[in-house]
């Protein structure tokens, strides 16, 4: 049986040349195309595709929005991404929204329907650079765990307790100690995870819970 796609792209030339090329495959077959991201909402779950190739930012709404909205409905459709953005806030925010893949538009057409077969198997297509942009993400996560790991008993409690919103002063009167020698800590803690604020200290903290 074929892979049944949707289409969800405001650009209508690049919309048809997608169905057009999804349909010269053997493998695959367009079963909708929506020019809005409101005629996708209103119409993907009745529809119930294999795959959907979504753009990310529409004239009406944003992709992500929409997967979000749909993905309870469409627990079988793999949703892919295709769009021009590759900052790394977009991308990790289409990922975590429920898309499977994320393709940068320039992509052959060719690595776009072997991406629709990778996804209705199971798989992850991205772009090389987003796969790279991904593999990345997690290399340093793995870095920050590493590094908070590496820290003394006192000093995990100290960045515990500033995640917690405690006060230097409070904290030495939970630990027995004083003040100042919370501060000179937390300069310890901020050496050791390559910082230079709370702010950043607790990112790393929060990274290396998940």
């Amino acid at each position: 049986m074929k892979i049944q796609v949707a289409i969800v792209e405001d650009d209508k030339n690049y919309n048809n040349t997608l169905k057009k090329v999804i349909n010269y495959n053997d493998q695959m077959c367009c079963v909708g195309q929506y020019f809005s991201g409101k005629a996708a909402s209103d119409n993907l779950a009745e529809l119930d595709p294999d795959v959907v190739l979504m753009d990310l930012q529409l004239y009406d709404s944003w992709g992500t929005d929409i997967i979000r909205a749909l993905k309870s409905q469409l627990p079988k459709t793999q949703f892919i991404i295709c769009t021009n953005h590759e900052d790394d806030d977009k991308v990790f925010d289409a990922l975590r929204s429920g898309a499977v893949g994320y393709l940068v538009k320039g992509e052959s057409l060719q690595n776009i329907t072997q991406a629709i077969i990778t996804a209705q198997n199971g798989g992850s297509p991205m772009s090389n650079n987003i796969a790279k942009k991904v593999l990345k993400h997690f290399q340093n996560q793995e870095q920050d765990h590493q590094l908070v790991d590496e820290l003394t008993p006192t000093e995990k409690y100290i960045l515990n307790g500033l995640s917690e919103g405690l006060q230097y002063k409070e904290i030495a009167a939970n630990k027995g100690i004083s003040p100042e020698t919370v501060k000179k800590h937390v300069g310890s803690i901020y050496r050791k995870l390559n910082v230079n604020n709370k702010v950043e200290a607790l990112n790393k903290l929060n990274i290396s819970k998940h």
